[in-house]
């Protein structure tokens, strides 16, 4: 077994942890923001800048691989890794997230979901065994199991009947699993209903995975809901195994989510924000197009570390996204997807110094 988790220190003051997870192809130091790379990319850039900018880890989408250009493709082309010429560790999600927003367009039964794809049209069927054997073949290093994302608002029995399904194909995809030298982690569901939470956790951590997410969280519900799920369940997960938040989220939340436990963190956010010209900075959002920056001839972040910021002037960054250029898309990708990095490795050292709570309190501050 080539997997494993090493939990190295909890700060003094509050539940962040250090740690570090070990893959065949390289170490992750936790806390870790995980860049999406949906389709075998991040966006915007080459696998050799998202290693420059620290990324150790990178975050790729089995529904989508699976129907373009097909895990089985991927895997005669050599694999994942050598397909995307990304040689340090990727996570795989399921597709159980990517499924539940196809509404409409799928049906979900005790089996699995069969669903129609947003690309042709085309019918498929996903089962628990099925997503394993996807994930197999793209040979990604960490494997989530195949589940149900409730919606918000959803009603207690209607969760309840999904959290329990969850549970049970959380079974079948440990059954199915094959490679030892690729981690599995149990999804935990339950919405916003705390009772329903604690017995996902039971459930899940019952039947033993390399590590464990909360799933189901960041679909509409609202932020001090959130928080307080994160806050109440972390706590109940094993120490010993890296807890994942799925689909989160601002460097705010992460900075909060941190200080309940929480090691492992993805969301489109950075990327996505790029693309629309929002810009995160030490000192606040910067909406790249408006008008007061015509004549900036200031960096983006004069505390950032970044190629775009050492470079490049917010006047010259707001022409290129009003002019639409290629240029600015990438320019903007590089600075927040660094900005995320920068954040969880100021993060790592605060929990190393023992003083996270101050970290967190001047971050806040300045936001």
């Amino acid at each position: 077994m080539n997997y494993q988790f090493k939990l190295l220190k909890k700060d003094a003051g509050s539940e962040a942890r250090l740690g570090k997870i070990l893959t065949p192809r390289g170490e992750v130091n936790t806390p870790v923001f995980m860049p999406t790379g949906t389709q075998a990319t991040v966006k915007a850039l080459v696998p050799e800048r998202v290693r420059e900018l620290g990324a150790e880890i990178i975050l790729s989408n089995t529904y989508h691989l699976y129907l373009r250009p097909g895990h089985k493709i991927i895997r005669d082309l050599g694999g994942l890794h050598k397909f995307m010429n990304w040689n340090r560790p990727i996570l795989t999600d399921s597709g159980g997230f990517q499924v539940y927003s196809l509404g409409a367009l799928r049906k979900i039964t005790d089996e699995g979901v069969m669903f129609q794809s947003h690309i042709d049209g085309s019918k498929h069927f996903i089962s628990p065994e099925i997503a394993i054997e996807i994930q197999e073949t793209l040979g990604s290093d960490i494997m989530m199991c195949f589940d149900e994302c409730t919606p918000y608002p959803v009603d207690f029995d209607y969760t309840e009947k999904s959290m329990d399904l969850t549970i049970r194909w959380a079974r079948r995809c440990k059954n199915a699993k094959r490679n030892n030298n690729q981690g599995l982690f149990g999804i935990v569901q339950g919405g916003v209903y705390p009772e329903l939470r604690k017995r996902g956790v039971e459930e899940i951590t019952g039947i033993g995975f390399d590590g464990y997410a909360l799933g189901g969280l960041s679909v509409g519900e609202p932020k001090e809901v959130r928080q307080e799920i994160v806050e109440g369940i972390t706590p109940l997960l094993p120490e010993d195994k890296p807890r994942y938040l799925m689909g989160v989220g601002t460097p705010q939340d992460i900075v909060e989510c941190v200080g309940y436990g929480i090691d492992m963190f993805d969301c489109v956010m950075p990327t996505r924000n790029a693309r629309n010209g929002m810009l995160f900075t030490n000192s606040g959002k910067v909406v790249i197009k408006n008008a007061r920056y015509r004549n900036d001839n200031s960096p983006l972040d004069s505390l950032c570390d970044c190629y775009t910021c050492k470079n490049y002037s917010r006047g010259y960054l707001r022409h290129l996204f009003m002019a639409k250029e290629i240029l600015g898309i990438i320019l903007n990708t590089i600075h927040n997807v660094r900005h995320y990095m920068n954040l969880m490795e100021r993060i790592r050292e605060a929990i190393r110094n023992d003083n996270y709570e101050a970290f967190k309190k001047t971050l806040n501050s300045k936001l």
